[in-house]
């Protein structure tokens, strides 16, 4: 309402009408999200806030005073969104591929680049909070070049903090770590098979993995306590064996019906997509490298996002509050730092209670997450949000985290991407405001009888 999607000069003089439709935008847009999380579906909560206030008002005042032009540009957003994140994420993660991912000095490119990736995460983040920020901080009084001086002496700053301090330390963590890594695969590559003598393949432990042949022997059955508690697998290396290998396992322990009697079992591996989303994975030392960078990124991502949700969430708890206490429509009085604490804990709240859902959809269901990858979505999304806020694009943080992560799941392979899912994705998008809009609008008629 304060953002020009409904005209409250039209509730002059029933004032009263007003905080019913406040309460009745919340109501639906409760149910929406809800509803859509429960599904484990992410869908933006400015849209629901949205299609709840405008069927509201409808029922309330007609299409009188509905900011139709604002709600086309929102509409436009559901495709603007999705596809301008998709877009920035997609090639600063191609741009990272060829430069780090791709190099055979991958862990020396990555590292001279590291304070690069930090000072600019921290710079997109410091002008997204210092540009027409918090009037409860005063923010909003600093100029633009006081604002770009904040932003880029914070990106130096810690680019440098980051070059002559936290590169050489990690430079050292990481080689330890691949060097372990490598010492405990030499070992285990150095393994004899027990009767023949031969050196067991990479491709035959991924195959021993995947597929077992079960053979059941006679044994005596008083021994099964201890076969319980130790099963000894053998490779047993077979002339004609080229792509699998057989083991043998004592299984008498696994039925008294089993006892005497010879017969195999054979595990099926994974469906193909699955197979193929496995191998999808970072080097160990660029993984460690962008380890701590996703994490970053994501705490400030999580910062504007839980901004933008919590101030159209609470939108009208303000107005219910104004109107109530100034007995006006206008709303010009500051947000009561109360509500916004109480916003900030309800979102904590639904996050511990129900945020896993959405997280498995989105950081597993959707497209496997690496952490160069993960870096690449949240600074994507990130600097897209900032851009277009500030060009007066309308957008949703919910859909360019979902382009993102589309895009750049595509750019490693199409098979990475579960194309059903976002398909029921989009849906979802088209349907949040009419759902949310329908259930406002039967609640604020249902309540207009009793006022």
């Amino acid at each position: 309402m304060r953002k020009g999607i409904v005209d409250v000069t039209a509730y002059n003089g029933s004032e009263a009408l007003l905080m019913v439709g406040s309460l009745s935008a919340l109501s639906g847009s409760c149910v929406m999200l809800i509803g859509a999380t429960i599904a484990g579906l992410p869908i933006s909560a400015t849209h629901s806030i949205v299609g709840a206030t405008i069927g509201f008002s409808l029922v309330a005042q007609g299409t009188r005073g509905i900011g139709w032009k604002k709600l086309g540009l929102i509409i436009g957003s559901w495709f603007i969104s999705p596809i301008m994140s998709g877009l920035v994420s997609a090639v600063i993660f191609m741009i990272i591929r060829k430069l780090v991912l791709n190099n055979k000095n991958s862990l020396q490119n990555g590292l001279k680049l590291l304070p690069v990736f930090y000072g600019l995460t921290v710079f997109i983040n410091a002008f997204s909070v210092f540009y027409d920020g918090s009037r409860l901080l005063h923010f909003d009084k600093i100029p633009i070049y006081g604002v770009i001086i904040l932003s880029v002496g914070s990106g130096v700053i810690v680019a440098l903090i980051i070059r002559f301090f936290v590169v050489p330390r990690q430079q050292k963590a990481i080689e330890s770590h691949v060097s372990a890594s490598q010492s405990a695969d030499d070992t285990i590559n150095s393994s004899k098979n027990l009767i023949t003598g031969r050196e067991i393949t990479s491709s035959e432990k991924k195959t021993t993995e995947k597929k077992l042949s079960i053979e059941d022997r006679n044994h005596n059955t008083n021994r099964k306590d201890k076969e319980m508690k130790s099963i000894l697998l053998i490779p047993e290396y077979k002339p004609d064996m080229q792509d699998s290998i057989e083991l043998k396992m004592d299984t008498s322990f696994l039925s008294s019906e089993s006892a005497g009697s010879d017969e195999s079992m054979t595990v099926e591996v994974d469906d193909p997509k699955e197979k193929h989303r496995d191998s999808i994975e970072d080097k160990p030392e660029t993984a460690k490298l962008f380890s701590f960078l996703q994490v970053l990124t994501a705490v400030f991502g999580s910062f504007a996002h839980g901004g933008n949700d919590v101030s159209n969430a609470i939108g009208p708890v303000v107005a219910l509050w104004i109107i109530a206490t100034e007995g006006s429509v206008a709303q010009k009085a500051p947000t009561p730092i109360w509500i916004l604490f109480f916003g900030g804990v309800g979102i904590s709240v639904g996050l511990c209670i129900l945020g896993r859902r959405v997280m498995k959809t989105i950081g597993e269901d959707l497209s496997k997450i690496t952490p160069s990858s993960g870096f690449c979505i949240e600074i994507g999304a990130a600097l897209t949000v900032l851009v277009a806020s500030n060009a007066g694009i309308p957008i949703s943080t919910t859909h360019c985290k979902v382009g993102s992560i589309v895009s750049v799941g595509r750019v490693r392979s199409n098979e990475n991407v579960d194309w059903k899912l976002f398909k029921n994705i989009i849906l979802a998008w088209l349907v949040t405001l009419p759902i949310a809009g329908g259930v406002s609008a039967a609640v604020m008629a249902g309540l207009r009888e009793l006022i």
